[in-house]
């Protein structure tokens, strides 16, 4: 029985989640004065950027049989991309904490607050308007990627596209009919991050 197709979306969205959990950690991890954390973010962050998408989507589809452990297309695919992306968005978190003025952390350290205290009402507020763009180039370049999905049999928008190019022998519109979902999909991203950096400029121009 073949696997039933999912929204496009939840993949990439369920695989943006698990990136910008373990993206942030790992942000402060290698901004952090404990060397071992330090280097071992360091370390999951270059490899991590170093190997191809398709590359960690086929160890942990089929890579981890040997082990004796199975993992299904659509788990697998939310694990690889959450996994990868969590490399770049810690690199995205850790540009966005550091171009905040360091006084910033002082302050609050000053007055009692303990760092992470001072990180999360502090800097973190005012380093989300740094990092609202390129989170959001992520969050699409994430949707669009997630094709790569189809090669595993991921029950992907571009795996059902090319089952239907297939049976319809129609592959010219098909396929532009999945560039338009994909499309159709991304612009509300970008417009709502333009909604976001907007409200954002208010409030610092308020300031």
């Amino acid at each position: 029985m073949r696997p039933r197709c999912l929204p496009s979306a939840s993949s990439p969205g369920s695989a943006f989640a698990l990136a910008f959990v373990a993206g942030l950690p790992l942000a402060l991890a290698k901004m952090s004065a404990i060397a071992p954390l330090r280097w071992f973010a360091t370390g999951y962050i270059e490899a991590m950027r170093g190997i191809p998408a398709l590359a960690i989507h086929f160890l942990i589809s089929f890579g981890l049989v040997d082990f004796g452990i199975v993992i299904d297309a659509f788990p697998a695919t939310v694990i690889g991309f959450g996994l990868k992306g969590a490399a770049y968005l810690a690199e995205i978190c850790r540009a966005g904490i550091a171009a905040i003025h360091g006084g910033q952390m002082e302050a609050p350290l000053t007055v009692g607050m303990t760092p992470l205290a001072a990180m999360r009402w502090v800097v973190l507020p005012q380093a989300q308007r740094v990092v609202l763009p390129p989170l959001a180039n992520f969050a699409i370049a994430l949707l669009k990627d997630t094709s790569v999905a189809s090669i595993i049999s991921a029950p992907e928008l571009m795996l059902r596209a090319r089952d239907l190019a297939s049976s319809s022998l129609l592959p010219m519109e098909v396929f532009l009919l999945a560039a338009a979902i994909y499309l159709a999909m991304s612009l509300p991203i970008a417009f709502l991050t333009r909604r976001l950096e907007a409200r954002f400029a208010r409030g610092q121009a308020h300031v």
